[in-house]
């Protein structure tokens, strides 16, 4: 008997993750975890903690002149974890 109804399994992983809202949580760690190649080494060598709550990345910078300079980035770092990631899953960056 062939099967008609075929769905490669890809297309049904991705369907019970965005079935199950799987998928955005998922999309938050992946932003969390491409911080540092956005940001890069020398960035990131000052970054404590950083975690995704409610579409907003919150991320720990030990240095303030650096969470200064940060600050005035924000749109251009969002723009790239968004691209990177590609969905847009973080709407705001706050620095603490």
């Amino acid at each position: 008997m062939k099967r008609t109804d075929a769905k490669a399994v890809i297309d049904i992983i991705k369907e019970y993750l965005e079935r199950d809202g799987i998928d955005v949580r998922f999309n938050e760690q992946r932003a969390v975890y491409l911080w540092p190649e956005i940001v890069g080494p020398g960035v990131n060598r000052y970054t404590t903690r950083r975690f995704v709550d409610k579409g907003v990345l919150h991320v720990y910078i030990s240095s303030a002149a650096l969470k200064n300079e940060l600050s005035f980035m924000r749109p251009q770092i969002i723009e790239a974890i968004n691209t990177a990631v590609g969905t847009p899953v973080i709407t705001e960056i706050s620095l603490h």
